[in-house]
């Protein structure tokens, strides 16, 4: 996701209230914000229903949203909020049917490993974001989708050799990215 392309498509969707401009940024986001969603509901169906509702506000809000500072982290924000909205009413509808409560752990996370896993997690995020395409689609595939070399070199119509490399590479920058800042 360039800044350029974002701005041009908030700039239109505000102007002349374009639906066109909005698909453009639809299609330029969802895939980011729906690994988002998963990372925290770890259903790709609520995940799926999270991020169609994020895009919904920010239709609504769409004459706001050029004068944003960073539209990168709202829509992340947006997306892990509303993420942990939708598991918050989910445990809530569940509680009520499953009977008494489970006792609580004494070891949960503290807010301040919480907040730097989440930091992370929106740094790891948006590395992976800026890899080459093809590099990306293999990383998620062998990585996230916890396909074999063998799948995604027929899938995607590359030697395994390509996707080791591939795969070599994407690690190699996302480390970077992680250990930079």
């Amino acid at each position: 996701m360039t800044e350029q392309e974002v701005r041009r498509y908030l700039r239109q969707m505000k102007e002349e209230d374009s639906e066109r401009a909005f698909h453009g940024f639809y299609d330029l986001c969802y895939d980011r914000l729906f690994r988002i969603a998963c990372y925290y509901v770890k259903h790709e169906e609520w995940a799926q229903e999270i991020v169609l509702d994020v895009f919904m506000r920010l239709w609504e809000q769409r004459t706001r949203l050029s004068e944003v500072n960073n539209i990168e982290d709202y829509c992340f924000i947006l997306t892990k909020n509303a993420a942990l909205n939708y598991l918050e009413k989910e445990n809530r509808r569940t509680t009520r049917s499953a009977g008494p409560l489970p006792e609580t752990n004494d070891e949960t996370e503290s807010p301040e490993e919480i907040l730097i896993s989440e930091e992370l997690f929106a740094r790891y995020v948006k590395a992976l974001d800026r890899l080459p395409e093809r590099c990306r689609e293999v990383f998620i595939r062998v990585r996230e989708e916890k396909q074999s070399y063998l799948q995604v070199a027929e899938a995607m119509g590359i030697s395994m050799n390509t996707v080791d490399a591939q795969l070599q590479k994407a690690v190699s920058r996302l480390k970077e990215a992680l250990l930079d800042k």
